[in-house]
């Protein structure tokens, strides 16, 4: 690696959270960019040259810049570890599978009940709820006797359900009925190199 990657990030972001995580998991140097969201920075130059969407995350690498944070997971598997991401077809039919997963149901159940509570998000907390208890049951269904998501070691899929499957606390979701998604959780969590995401004292998590 010729240069320091940079991960325009931002520190509530479970989308941005997931690609920093799987840097460090990773072990791939990096610096990471804060953006400032609050003030409107995503929403401006020069940010919208990198992104127009005025999205985080987005990753610079020399000339290359990837939007997208499951976009980001599949190029820094594939250029820096792809140990995280299986070759054979059928492996990563597999992951593509949760990384679609992590961008629909995830992202409109536990990741959408926490933006309500953390963000005052205009959403709809019982659909949140709903969607959030089915996509929980299927992982965990799923689970049953296995490790990691896909296969017998960690992959993206892993990391890209991590954030807001963990964080779903937040927005008011129990974990406690889904036993092999919390040693999901606390298997990635032992990964060395692992870093979480802060925590807000919201929903479940308040005091």
């Amino acid at each position: 690696m010729s240069e320091t990657i940079q991960i325009h990030s931002f520190p509530l972001s479970g989308h941005s959270h997931r690609v920093r995580l799987f840097a460090n998991l990773a072990g791939i140097k990096h610096d990471v960019i804060d953006v400032d969201l609050a003030g409107g920075e995503h929403k401006r130059e020069p940010f919208l040259t990198l992104n127009p969407a005025g999205q985080v995350p987005v990753l610079q690498d020399g000339d290359v810049v990837v939007s997208d944070s499951n976009a980001i997971l599949v190029y820094l598997a594939r250029k820096y570890a792809p140990s995280y991401l299986p070759s054979d077809p059928v492996g990563e039919a597999e992951v593509q599978k949760f990384l679609t997963l992590a961008a629909g149901e995830i992202a409109f159940g536990p990741a959408a009940a926490r933006l309500i509570n953390v963000f005052n998000a205009p959403l709809n907390m019982e659909f949140t709820h709903a969607t959030a208890a089915n996509v929980l049951k299927k992982l965990d269904d799923h689970l049953e006797g296995r490790d990691w998501l896909v296969g017998d070691a960690p992959t993206i899929a892993d990391v890209a359900i991590y954030s807001y499957t963990a964080h779903a606390p937040e927005g008011g979701i129990s974990l406690e009925p889904y036993a092999n998604v919390l040693r999901l959780l606390a298997n990635v969590e032992a990964l060395d190199g692992f870093v979480p995401m802060p925590s807000t004292a919201v929903g479940l998590n308040a005091a």
